[in-house]
């Protein structure tokens, strides 16, 4: 079923990459009004956890074409840099989310944003305050079921597939979604070819698959 819509202007916010070992961390914005919103419904646009990677694929380009919108990507090294600086994922997160909210924010003028609930809203308000910019900030559990959400769902996701992609062809090795024994065991071949120091590059080091992997070196 497509995603529920109201006829105001807004702009979506979601993330891909956060429960993924390997990959960067993508944060998607996208302004939605009542022109957009149509053409997102007939185009079935929902929440992109129920959409198969190839689709979601074929349909992020048409979403840019017709939406304004901004991604936020953080590759893993700059991940693990920012994540030794702040400890905390859902700072880190919000920190992102404000990026890309205050990247869009130069192109449309909008008042109000929606996103899923991960923490604590002041963060990101926090966070584009300090650059000047005010906007009401929905958080809400199941967020994708708005348009806006779902469709920066999608944008977030298709970024995070070709990212990963690009660096499974510069370590020449498959790297898996999500934190499984799969992926483990491709942590374990990229150290085996690249050695140690090349995880930074391509994983989320503060997950316990870090702890898992280089114990089983030992």
């Amino acid at each position: 079923m497509a995603a529920t819509h109201t006829s105001i202007e807004r702009i979506g916010i979601d993330e891909s990459g956060k429960g993924d070992y390997f990959g960067p961390l993508v944060i998607a914005a996208v302004f939605v009004d009542a022109v957009t919103q149509g053409e997102l419904a007939l185009m079935q646009v929902r929440d992109s956890k129920k959409i198969s990677d190839g689709r979601i694929l074929e349909m992020a380009p048409d979403i840019k074409t017709i939406c304004p919108h901004s991604i936020v990507a953080i590759g893993p090294q700059k991940y693990n840099e920012l994540y030794e600086k702040i400890k905390n994922l859902n700072r880190l997160l919000a920190w992102g989310h404000a990026r890309a909210l205050e990247n869009l924010l130069d192109k449309v003028s909008c008042g109000r944003a929606i996103a899923d609930q991960f923490g604590d809203e002041r963060l990101i308000l926090n966070a584009l305050q300090a650059k000047g910019r005010t906007i009401v900030l929905e958080q809400r559990p199941k967020a994708e079921s708005d348009l806006a959400v779902a469709a920066a769902s999608i944008l977030a996701r298709a970024e995070f597939l070709i990212r990963l992609k690009r660096l499974s062809d510069e370590v020449g090795t498959s790297l898996p979604k999500g934190a499984s024994s799969t992926v483990e065991l491709a942590a374990r071949m990229v150290i085996k070819k690249h050695g140690q120091e090349r995880l930074t590059h391509v994983a989320k080091l503060h997950f316990k698959t870090t702890q898992a992997v280089l114990a089983g070196l030992a």
